[in-house]
């Protein structure tokens, strides 16, 4: 892959399925979606998200007013954290969940068919390629991602 193009590359990116979204058991659907659209699953786990973890993933947004109905939504129960792979993973995975406000995405989106608003909005993923090496590492040790 010699060109100068970065959208080719084989990329990966994090996604978390969110507390509402395996509230409402939809974490296959998202799943499906996702393979379909020519991504593969890299790994993947269940975890309860604590506080501190919580406030490292969001630190951009510790000093707004509704972290912490972010921190008690996003630990209310366990999240399924995926890593897909892909060429150009992360646009890919952005454009299918469609806008972070539910209520803003279009149909055909996984936003816009499942989600409700801007927190229940079923998962988030990485928004570059840079911050996508950063959570992968964030939420899985190296001895879980397969080289």
């Amino acid at each position: 892959m010699t060109s100068g193009h970065t959208v080719g590359l084989m990329e990966r990116t994090l996604i978390l399925c969110k507390p509402d979204c395996m509230e409402k058991n939809l974490a296959g659907e998202v799943l499906r979606r996702l393979e379909a659209a020519g991504l593969r699953l890299s790994a993947a786990k269940m975890l309860r998200l604590d506080a501190k973890l919580l406030a490292e993933h969001y630190a951009h947004l510790t000093d707004r007013p509704f972290f912490p109905e972010i921190v008690e939504f996003m630990s209310s129960r366990p999240v399924l954290a995926l890593i897909l792979r892909g060429p150009g993973a992360v646009a890919k995975v952005r454009e299918l969940l469609g806008p972070t406000d539910s209520r803003k995405a279009p149909a055909g989106t996984l936003r816009g068919d499942l989600g409700t608003n801007s927190m229940l909005n079923i998962a988030h993923a990485s928004d570059s390629p840079e911050n996508a090496e950063i959570e992968v590492r964030r939420f899985f040790r190296s001895e879980e991602i397969p080289a």
